[in-house]
């Protein structure tokens, strides 16, 4: 498995997805930069009891579809390197097998989220400590608010990571994930059941752990399904 994870590495060197786990966080934090600056006065008046909980629930309305948004992007890059070189039929010839491979690109995809997670992390202490909110920083819950959402958003990880294996034409699985990171945009009011809420973190119980529960059992399971129907497939 490390010599698969070290192939998926050496494939995405020269692209533009390591550019992409850093687009993400910086325009977030950007734009967030850009919303303090505008409206410091009012937005600080607005979170004077807790600045640093107001400027972190901020990052977090944007945090959420630049995760959805992104990990359908990102899942598509990935698996588009073996589609655009036709080299999916190369690449299950080789020794290793077809689980390890399909785990590769899921792995790998998991790997640049996270990492782009701990970015939006240390962007918001940074962009705190500029708006001069000091630095008693909440950490545990800036550590919350950064990767729950992503955590929840499991099952869209795999769902997106088996269409963009499975389908040649990307139009489908990018389609899909952009459809669902604008209806998510309205997920607040869905049903505790519905996935697109989880990564908001809201339910009945007003428990975030639960959330992230949801999206982590549910997302291994269609993980496991993937892997066993990308273990069964004809590749062309």
């Amino acid at each position: 498995m490390i010599r698969v994870m070290l192939s998926e590495f050496i494939k995405i060197k020269r692209k533009l997805i390591l550019f992409l786990i850093i687009l993400g966080p910086l325009g977030v934090i950007g734009l967030q930069a850009a919303n303090f600056g505008l409206r410091y006065d009012w937005l600080t008046s607005q979170y004077k009891e807790d600045l640093w909980g107001g400027l972190i629930g901020e990052v977090t309305m944007l945090s959420v579809p630049t995760i959805l948004i992104g990990l359908t992007i990102l899942t598509s890059m990935i698996a588009n390197i073996e589609h655009q070189t036709n080299a999916w039929k190369q690449l299950v010839a080789l020794p290793v097998s077809k689980m390890k491979i399909f785990a590769g690109k899921a792995l790998l995809s998991f790997i640049l989220l996270f990492m782009s997670c701990l970015f939006l992390f240390f962007g918001t202490i940074v962009l705190g400590i500029c708006l001069r909110y000091g630095t008693d920083i909440p950490l545990l819950y800036l550590m919350k608010m950064c990767f729950f959402p992503f955590l929840a958003a499991m099952p869209f990880l795999a769902l997106q990571t088996w269409l963009a294996i499975s389908m040649k034409n990307q139009a489908i699985p990018l389609t899909t994930g952009i459809l669902g990171t604008i209806v998510s945009l309205y997920a607040t009011g869905f049903p505790d059941w519905m996935p697109l809420k989880w990564p908001w973190l809201v339910n009945e119980w007003d428990e975030p752990v639960y959330s992230v529960l949801f999206g982590i059992v549910t997302g291994l399971g269609l993980y496991s399904l993937s892997l066993i129907d990308f273990s069964r497939r004809d590749v062309k």
